[in-house]
Parts: structure tokens; C-alpha cells; sequence
């Protein structure tokens, strides 16, 4: 009686410790189920380029994208979403979880230039969290083929020669860093431009190789080298002092004698919602400061005109974001430039 009584206990007992169990895995897989997934293992990340394909911005992100994508573990996938420079593609971000899955590739020009300067931009240059900053662009000027150039002081002499017809121009959009550079340019020098604005590079390239607009500042890429190559269009300056070893040939703003103190450069880098998580944040920088630090990379940024950064700390970014900010209100009060609606 005995033995059949401790089985009997056994059994009871086993079965007990089974429902204790499965008991125990359902909370656990409730629990499992109530907390987020860990980044980034749920989907692809989309590296959100405010342009459309062909253009420097696009350019960039791609080249970015592969060494970024194996130093974060995870598929990296380059989105455009052009149009009113880059508001559009920053409505996108801000309307998408606060995740770290949606990644604005994009400048001040973006993100803090166009609300500044256009009502129409809902966002405010603090609804983005700089990620961390990856290159400085060198601007130059370009010129349709047939335009008599062959300095920024030709430029300079033929712009004011020009007045009764003014020297059209392309950009990426009404208040865009281009814009703005281009209409101080003009008011520098004494001669009236007139603006034509694009939703993109790319586009403004295409019509300054078809001659239909006279020249653009832009900031260059090595697919500028070819057009030029094939005299589409010419390579006349740069409006920065410090030149990456692909543009070392170019004149720097700083040979000109008819313009002084004009330079302008601008750089790029990864933002997102401001609201993602600290520990989100953490691994996005982590992973881009893994990435700047690829030599290839390096080397393929520096084919595009870019100056590379080295990495920065969690401050560091903090500090220049805020700075930045800063310093685009300051140009844009010191421009006198009204906001458009």
C-alpha cells in the first residue's frame, strides 16, 4: 500500500511540477511579448535619402550604406523621398516610430535651414536628434559649357556685365543652403541672379549640361568629373579653403581677387526622431564611429569631395548640433532672408 501510495504522490507531484512549469513559460512568453524587440533584429533599416537617385546626397548614402550596414549587423536599405528640400522625407521620419528603423541621411540644409526659412515646414530643427555628423561637402561652382569662363573672378566680371539679363541658376529649393549662398553671392558682388529651383542635384545638373540654366553651387561629386570630361559643363571654383586630395586641382575661393572672405561648406550626417531611445541612439553612433573608421570608406568619401569625421562622443555631437543650429539662425538674420510661405 505504501509503494502504491508514493507513486500515487510521484505522479500527483510530477504533475504538479509540469503545471508549475507551463505555468511559468506562459508568463515568461507574456512577459517576452510585453517588452521590445532589441535593435536591430526586427527589420531592415531605411537609410532616408531627401533627394532623388543620381544626386550627391544619394551618392553618399550608398556609399555609406555597405560598410554601415555590416558594422551595425543589420540590412541597410537607401530610401529617396525628394521634394520641398527635404521636408518631405523629414515629415517621413518624424511620422514613423521613434525605433531607429528610419534613418534621415541629410544636412543642416534639411533639417535646419527649411523650417527656418519656409512656413510651410511644420518640424522644428529640434524635432531631429544628430546621431552623429559624417562628412563636410565642398561646394563649387558650375557653369553651363558655353558660358565665357575660366575663374570666379571671369564669373564675378561677366555676372555684373549681365544685368539687364540676369544669369539664371538652379538649386535644390527655395531657402535651401544653395539658394541662400548663391543670392549672398549675388548681392556681394553686385549683380542680380535669377533662381531656378529643382527638387534635386541631380536635376539641376541635367539642365545645366543641357544649357538650360547657367550655373549652380552645389556641393561636388565625382560624376561631375565625367560631365566635365565630356564638356557638358565646366568646373570653374570652390568655395572652400581646405580641399580634399580628388580636388586638389581646383582653384580655392581664396585665389580670387574680386572676392574676398566668401567660403562655404557643409556638412552631413545621420539623424533621427528625437524622441528614440537613449540606448538606440547608443548603438546607431557606435556603429557609424565603427564605420568612419573603415579606410575604404574613407577613401571613397574623399573621391567625392567629401572631409571625412573622426568620431565624436556622445557630447560632442550633442554640442555641435546645438551649435549648428545656432549658427544657421545667425546666417539667416545676418542674410536679412524673409521667410517664405
Amino acid at each position: 500500500m505504501s509503494f502504491v501510495l508514493s507513486a500515487i504522490r510521484f505522479r500527483a507531484t510530477g504533475t504538479l511540477l509540469r503545471a508549475v512549469a507551463a505555468g511559468l513559460l506562459a508568463i515568461a512568453a507574456g512577459v517576452c511579448a510585453a517588452q521590445p524587440a532589441a535593435f536591430p533584429t526586427v527589420k531592415p533599416i531605411s537609410l532616408i535619402v531627401p533627394y532623388s537617385a543620381g544626386g550627391p546626397s544619394d551618392a553618399g548614402a550608398r556609399i555609406f550604406a555597405t560598410p554601415f550596414a555590416k558594422a551595425i549587423v543589420q540590412t541597410v536599405l537607401v530610401e529617396n523621398v525628394a521634394g520641398a528640400t527635404g521636408s518631405i522625407a523629414g515629415n517621413k521620419v518624424l511620422a514613423a516610430p521613434a525605433d531607429g528603423y528610419n534613418i534621415y541621411y541629410g544636412s543642416p540644409n534639411e533639417v535646419i535651414l527649411s523650417p527656418l526659412v519656409n512656413s510651410a515646414v511644420k518640424f522644428k530643427p529640434e524635432d531631429f536628434r544628430l546621431v552623429h555628423p559624417l562628412s563636410t561637402s565642398t561646394l563649387v561652382l558650375l557653369t553651363r559649357q558655353d558660358l565665357k569662363v575660366g575663374s570666379l573672378d571671369e564669373f564675378i566680371t561677366l555676372a555684373r556685365a549681365s544685368k539687364a539679363k540676369p544669369l539664371a541658376y538652379g538649386s535644390v529649393g527655395i531657402g535651401s543652403l544653395y539658394h541662400l549662398i548663391t543670392e549672398e553671392l549675388g548681392r556681394r558682388i553686385g549683380a542680380p541672379f535669377n533662381h531656378v529651383p529643382y527638387k534635386g542635384s541631380a536635376q539641376v545638373l541635367t539642365d545645366l549640361a543641357g544649357g538650360q540654366i547657367d550655373f549652380a553651387v552645389l556641393p561636388y561629386q565625382a560624376s561631375i568629373d565625367g560631365m566635365v570630361k565630356e564638356k557638358r559643363m565646366q568646373l570653374v571654383s570652390s568655395f572652400s579653403r581646405s580641399l580634399p586630395p580628388a580636388l586638389k586641382h581646383l582653384k580655392p575661393v581664396t585665389d580670387s581677387k574680386l572676392l574676398t572672405d566668401f567660403e562655404f561648406t557643409i556638412w552631413g550626417g545621420l539623424l533621427v526622431k528625437a524622441s528614440t531611445p537613449e540606448p538606440i541612439v547608443d548603438t546607431l553612433r557606435n556603429a557609424t564611429v565603427k564605420t568612419l573608421a573603415n579606410p575604404d570608406l574613407r577613401k571613397r568619401m574623399e573621391e567625392e569631395g567629401r572631409i571625412p569625421f573622426d568620431a565624436y562622443s556622445k557630447e560632442q555631437v550633442v554640442e555641435m548640433q546645438k551649435t549648428q543650429i545656432a549658427a544657421y539662425r545667425a546666417m539667416i538674420k545676418a542674410l536679412d532672408f524673409k521667410q517664405v510661405n
